[in-house]
C-alpha cells in the first residue's frame, strides 16, 4: 500500500527535522575535536611531555590574560613575555587574586594567536585544565608549561609566525559541593 501525498511529505519533513536535530546535536562536539586536532581557532595541543627536539630557532610567547564580566578576581601574566627555542619547554605563570569576601571558582579558557600556530603550541601542564577555587583574600600563581612544536618551522602557514600570544580569559563558577559547603552562608549569597 503506497502513501498518499500528504502523508509521504509529512513523513519527509520529519525525517528532516529529525536529521537536522541530529547533526546539531552532534555539531558541537565534533567541533571541539576538529579544533583541538587541527588547532583550528586557536586551540592548543596536549602532550604529556616535552619535546624530543630542540632547534636553535627562537620564537617569542606572548601572555594576555582577561576576566569574563562578573568575574571579581583579579588576574594577570606575572611575565608579558619570554622567547625560548622551538622545542625547549617554557614555564610561565599567572596570579590569581580574590579580593572578595566569599570563596569564588573559576575556570579558564584558553585560546593562541595567531591561529596558524595554536596546532603547534603544546601544554603539558596547566592550571586551565581544572577549576581553581581561592578562598577570601586569596592570591596564587598558577604555572603553565608549554613548548613549540618543531614541526611549525615546516608548516606553509605557520612557519612565517615569529611570536605566538597565549591567551586566558578565567570565568565564575559554581563552587564545588565541598566548598559551598564549607562556605559560610553569608559569603553564599552573591549581589
Amino acid at each position: 500500500m503506497a502513501m498518499s501525498g500528504p502523508n509521504r511529505t509529512l513523513l519527509q519533513l520529519v525525517a528532516v527535522v529529525v536529521v537536522m536535530g541530529a547533526l546539531a546535536w552532534a555539531s558541537v562536539p565534533f567541533y571541539d575535536w576538529f579544533c583541538r586536532v587541527t588547532g583550528f581557532g586557536g586551540t592548543t595541543g596536549v602532550a604529556e611531555a616535552g619535546s624530543d627536539e630542540v632547534l636553535d630557532q627562537t620564537i617569542k610567547v606572548r601572555f594576555d590574560a582577561s576576566l569574563a564580566r562578573g568575574m571579581p578576581w583579579e588576574f594577570k601574566p606575572v611575565q608579558r613575555e619570554m622567547e625560548l627555542r622551538i622545542g625547549e619547554t617554557g614555564l610561565a605563570f599567572f596570579e590569581a587574586y580574590n579580593p572578595t569576601n566569599r570563596p569564588v571558582a573559576g575556570q579558564a579558557s584558553y585560546n593562541v594567536y595567531p591561529y596558524e600556530a595554536g596546532g603547534f603550541f603544546d601544554k603539558i601542564a596547566c592550571f586551565c585544565f581544572t577549576e581553581q577555587v581561592l578562598q577570601p583574600g586569596e592570591r596564587v600563581q598558577m604555572p603553565v608549561s608549554f613548548f613549540v612544536d618543531p614541526a611549525i618551522t615546516t608548516d606553509l602557514d605557520a612557519k612565517y609566525v615569529h611570536t605566538i600570544t597565549l591567551s586566558y580569559t578565567f570565568y565564575e563558577i559554581d563552587l564545588p559541593e565541598s566548598q559551598a559547603a564549607l562556605a559560610p552562608a553569608s559569603a553564599n549569597n552573591t549581589n
